[in-house]
């Protein structure tokens, strides 16, 4: 419930965005980062995709692996999948399973145990009038996090807003080292 340490890294970024590519742009900032803490965490949470991509790893997945350290990805929008329902207008604390689908590159030839989602879409706030909704985030595992533990994670995590609190915070100390360094 309290942040017990930050830290931040600057390069300059070799390629412009690119989606599905997120990880080659922004991974040796994100990378040197945690390297830069005094503590280790136990789990990463990023402003990204995880297994939801188009070959099932995204910056949650790539960063996790290359930093050996469980982690999540929380998106904004669905990067490819297939929602088992409707995401229109669900309730707070609703999760919708996201389905690979053709657009999803089996990993080995297969996409996972059968019936197994690769991430969730998370209602983690919503009005309460029926005229405004807010979008669910898109949950997905990164590195050795399972996407149910992955969407109980990003939900408890979110305080009352729509993304997870580590996210609001970095994104917050990320304009602060923006303004230092410019």
């Amino acid at each position: 419930g309290e942040v017990i340490a930050r830290a931040s890294a600057v390069s300059p970024l070799s390629m412009p965005y690119v989606p599905g590519l997120l990880a080659f742009r922004q991974g040796e900032p994100t990378g040197a980062a945690p390297a830069a803490l005094d503590v280790d965490p136990d789990l990463l949470v990023f402003d990204g995709s995880g297994r939801i991509h188009y070959r099932q790893a995204g910056l949650a997945t790539h960063m996790g692996v290359v930093l050996d350290t469980p982690s999540v990805g929380v998106a904004k929008s669905l990067l490819c999948g297939t929602p088992r329902r409707s995401t229109d207008g669900l309730p707070e604390g609703a999760r919708v399973p996201i389905d690979a689908d053709e657009n999803v590159e089996a990993l080995r030839g297969e996409i996972g145990p059968s019936g197994e989602p690769i991430g969730h879409a998370v209602q983690t706030r919503q009005y309460d009038s029926p005229n405004r909704h807010v979008n669910p985030v898109f949950v997905s595992p990164g590195h050795r996090v399972a996407a149910a533990s992955a969407a109980d994670h990003a939900e408890a995590l979110c305080e009352g807003y729509k993304l997870p609190e580590p996210i609001r915070l970095a994104d917050s100390y990320a304009d602060e080292v923006k303004q230092a360094t410019s």
